[in-house]
This record gives structure tokens, sequence and C-alpha cells, in this order.
């Protein structure tokens, strides 16, 4: 279906980016376009102005912040820029190897990270991520700058908590401390394909670090399955003793790929798995 007729604006700055988004009720930010061109298409979303993000160069970096605590993503940096970062390579590896799995190469190369948690798509790969991670997200209006957390960023299906006029302009991940370890596990349809479930995991000297994709309107952290494991007892016969009755504690929904109750088995799995692979890398 084509698209119907639609203001186009394409701004050289940040700030030119959310005066146009402001004074617009229909306005839309267009990063990659993959999903939202569909979305389009389709007539389920009609904006009045697309607001193409695609010549703002400050949202495609990736940097160490002043004190190489954090690494710093800009909202229009690519899945492609980030399997190929050496920063990231040094900082995160698991943003590469997750994102080397998406779709295929020219989703990759169009595709946003800021493009993908903004979706919020609960079957999407960086949210459960992000949030595992303690990654932070900066958004910028015309009331100035706020940063929030993965969980209160990511507010709902389709839904985060950037507002009318503003942006989400970058995206703050914590350095992997040594000892550390990260993983994300998951079934997807076909091997680059939509994910049934998964889980992404992070195991250190702070603790573990557990969340659900796929089960919920947004990441749900497995808080209990998180201080089973805070001894730091992290053998299969742990994990898996920690994991148990996770997948009864969790309602997802059912759809033509799996009923609710196999998605909450495949959660559980997930988890034991991600956590487990961590483990290994921590202590590699």
């Amino acid at each position: 279906m084509l698209l119907r007729e639609v203001e186009y604006a394409r701004p050289s700055t940040i700030e030119e980016a959310i005066a146009l988004l402001s004074e617009h009720e229909g306005a839309r930010a267009l990063a990659g376009g993959q999903t939202l061109v569909n979305v389009m298409k389709a007539r389920a979303a009609s904006p009045d102005v697309l607001v193409d993000l695609a010549d703002l160069d400050e949202l495609r970096t990736i940097a160490f912040s002043d004190d190489e605590s954090m690494l710093e993503i800009g909202a229009m940096v690519t899945n492609t820029q980030l399997i190929g970062s050496s920063e990231v390579e040094v900082a995160r590896p698991i943003l590469a190897e997750v994102a080397a799995t998406i779709a295929d190469v020219q989703i990759r190369n169009r595709g946003t990270i800021g493009g993908n948690v903004c979706v919020n798509d609960p079957t999407n790969h960086y949210p459960p991520l992000l949030t595992a991670l303690a990654a932070t997200f900066t958004i910028q209006g015309p009331s100035g700058t706020r940063t929030l957390s993965a969980e209160d960023f990511l507010v709902g299906v389709y839904l985060t908590a950037v507002g009318p006029g503003e942006l989400l302009t970058k995206i703050s991940v914590p350095t992997r401390r040594p000892g550390s370890g990260d993983a994300m596990e998951g079934v997807t349809l076909g091997a680059h394909g939509t994910y049934i479930a998964n889980a992404a995991a992070t195991v250190g000297h702070d603790g573990v670090g557990v969340v659900l994709g796929c089960v919920a309107s947004a990441p749900v952290r497995a808080t209990a399955m998180e201080e089973r494991l805070a001894g730091g007892d992290w053998s299969e016969a742990a994990v898996r003793a920690a994991a148990e009755g996770l997948g009864a504690s969790l309602d997802p929904p059912s759809d033509v790929h799996a009923s609710g109750e196999y998605r909450a088995h495949l959660a559980e799995v997930s988890a034991v798995r991600a956590v487990l692979r961590a483990a290994e890398r921590a202590k590699g």
C-alpha cells in the first residue's frame, strides 16, 4: 500500500528537530524507518509531519564518558555500527553480539538502537538487554534534558517516556567490570526471526541481573531469581533451582506462535541459559 501524503522535514541540528516536533502536533521522528514506514503503509499511523533525523551526525556517535565508566551510544547508531565498533567490543561486547542477530543485513544497516527502543515492541531485542545492563536513556525536549532508567523509560507496548516534542538522544551503558559477564538467550522464529521469548542476564561481583522479554507489555525483571542467586553460587544446579517457578509466575499473552503457557516455559528456560552463559563468561 502506498503512503498517504505527508509533510517531510530534514533538520540539521537536534534543536531544530525538537522545534519541529514541538510545532506540529502530529509530527513523528523518523530514524531508520524499519517500523514507522510499514505502520504508515498499513494506515495504522498517520503522522502529519515526518522529521527525518538522518542528518543529525551527533546522534550517530559511540564514545566513552569522560570518566570512562559509561559507553554513550547516540540514538541514531545503527545495528551495523554497534557490530563494528571497537568501543563496544571493549566496553560491552554483548551489544554487538545481539545486534548481529537482528533480522538481515539490510535491516541491520538501516535500523537504529534508538528506533528499536522507542518502538518498544515486546519482541524487540534491545529493551530487555538494556534493562539488564542498567542502561540510562537521555531525552531532550523544549524544557531541557532528562535521564531515565530503563524501567522508567520503557512504559508499555509501543509506549516510552518520550513525550510530544521530545527526542531520545543518547543511551548510556555502564562499561563491563572485570569478573563480569553478559548474555542473551531466547527462542526465535528462524535464525534471525522474531523472539517468542527471551532473557538477558548480567553476572558479576555486584550480583546477578535477569530480565525477560516477550512475556509482558514491558521487560520483566526476575527479582526472585536474582535474589536466590545473590550468594554467588552460579553452578547449573543453583541456577536451575533459582529459576524454579519463574514461568508459573508469568502471565504472557498467547498468539499464533505460542500459547501463553508455552511462552512462560520458554522464558524460564531462556533465563537459565542466559545466566549460565553470563556466569561462564564472568569466570573467563
